[in-house]
């Protein structure tokens, strides 16, 4: 069998930047085994697998607003195509604030006696989100050694499966300028950092909206690739995340 293979590196326009992710075209179902054997073979943390629903549908096809929808094991995903990259559309997803003392070896294990300004977390997604202190810049955070080999044995609970470290931006400071900075990590589920995460920016997105009184923010993720996002809070609860995207690998897998 011989199947379409590409490799993406997502919200980025320049390759080997942003978030690479292996994307195959099958014709018909593949079992369980054969989606491990290619993932393992692509060596990469997403690869994700895109067949059609009807046998009529068309890859290439495009509707009147540019959409596509995925109907995906979380649900569905629409995306759409825009003159400067690709809009994810997302569900928003609260915090509430996190006791210090229920999580405090945890922080203390992955970043040491780094000041910290806020704790939040995610009940949907099992995310604990911790904002550094304003003190800190870009800088810091892109050079802070994160130790996250110990965390999923301080945590057991199953209450945490991903640590998101921000930071406020620097007004003035670089260019382009960016509302905020990330970092995630997700050793519980075997991800010691992710490059670029687009779901984490669905609890970041609503927080910083209501801490900087912004709507539409860029982010930027400050893993060793790099990668940005443009962040737009809908009316109807849910969150416009755009990126770019660039292709740097066509080929034929053969299985």
């Amino acid at each position: 069998m011989k199947l379409p293979m590409f490799i993406v590196d997502a919200f980025t326009a320049t390759a080997f930047r942003g978030n690479p992710a292996a994307v195959c075209l099958v014709e018909n179902t593949l079992d369980e085994d054969s989606h491990q054997h290619i993932a393992r073979e692509m060596n990469l943390s997403e690869t994700a697998f895109i067949r059609k629903l009807q046998p009529t549908d068309n890859f290439t096809q495009k509707n009147t607003n540019n959409t596509l929808t995925f109907v995906t094991m979380s649900g569905e995903l629409k995306a759409r195509r825009a003159e400067d990259g690709i809009v994810l559309d997302f569900p928003l997803y609260p915090t509430s604030p996190q006791d210090l003392h229920e999580v405090e070896d945890l922080i203390k294990a992955a970043i040491g006696d780094t000041l910290v300004q806020d704790i939040r977390y995610s009940p949907d997604t099992k995310n604990l989100m911790v904002r550094l202190s304003d003190s800190y810049n870009r800088s810091f955070l892109e050079t802070l050694k994160v130790n996250t080999e110990p965390l999923p044995r301080i945590e057991q609970t199953g209450k945490v499966k991903g640590l998101i470290l921000t930071l406020k931006g620097e007004p003035g400071g670089r260019t382009p300028q960016y509302d905020f900075y990330s970092r995630y990590f997700a050793p519980w589920v075997g991800v010691a950092e992710d490059p670029v995460t687009g779901s984490t920016h669905t609890i970041l997105g609503p927080y910083w909206s209501e801490e900087l009184g912004k709507k539409e923010m860029r982010a930027f993720q400050c893993s060793r690739r790099g990668g940005e996002l443009d962040i737009s809070l809908r009316p109807d609860g849910r969150v416009d995340l755009k990126g770019g995207a660039a292709i740097v690998l066509e080929g034929t897998l053969t299985v």
